[in-house]
């Protein structure tokens, strides 16, 4: 049981505890309903449902929505395209979005899967350390797809700042570097 100021008033019994809160206008809040025994706290309902309102938004604030981005390819990919698709696939990485690599056989190129494999299978390669592979090339119907996410930045730790040396100072008769003698 806590009060309204936040101390601990201890163990009691429910209608205990209710007693307290109406004698003091409030109500009594269940905060923790699942410690043993549960936790419960006299305030204001109202202002309680407003304060939670207040940290569940700032939280939905806070979170990313992961966006799934497709780079499709074929099998007969030129050079030129490989390359444009490849570096939109690091874009996307880079802004923080997951890359879905997909690559469709039409009719007679079924035969040559391998041909498919290879270029999904560049692609990871090239894009090395922009992203990490989340689900290995796998064939679904006529389409191979593969599902890359953006790597984890390491944590880029600041050198701590050197400390300022203060200038001498200057004693009678002494001549400071650099000045014109007389």
């Amino acid at each position: 049981m806590i009060d309204e100021s936040g101390e601990q008033l201890g163990v009691m019994a429910p209608f205990e505890a209710l007693k307290m809160a109406r004698e003091r206008m409030l109500d009594l809040v269940e905060i923790s309903p699942n410690a043993v025994p549960p936790v419960c706290k006299i305030q204001d309902y109202g202002k309680y449902l407003y304060e939670k309102d207040k940290s569940d938004r700032a939280a939905r604030k806070k979170q990313k929505v992961i966006v799934i981005k497709e780079v499709k390819f074929s099998v007969t990919v030129d050079e030129h395209d490989y390359q444009t698709k490849k570096n939109q696939a690091v874009r996307f990485l880079g802004d923080g979005d997951k890359v879905k690599a997909s690559l469709r056989f039409k009719g007679r190129q079924m035969a040559h899967r391998d041909l498919g494999y290879k270029i999904i299978n560049r692609l990871i390669m090239d894009i090395g350390e922009a992203g990490t592979v989340e689900f290995m090339p796998r064939m679904e119907g006529t389409t191979l797809h593969a599902i890359l996410a953006p790597a984890k930045k390491a944590e880029v730790q600041q050198p701590a700042a050197a400390p300022k040396v203060k200038p001498a100072a200057h004693t009678a008769g002494a001549v400071a570097p650099g000045a014109p003698t007389a």
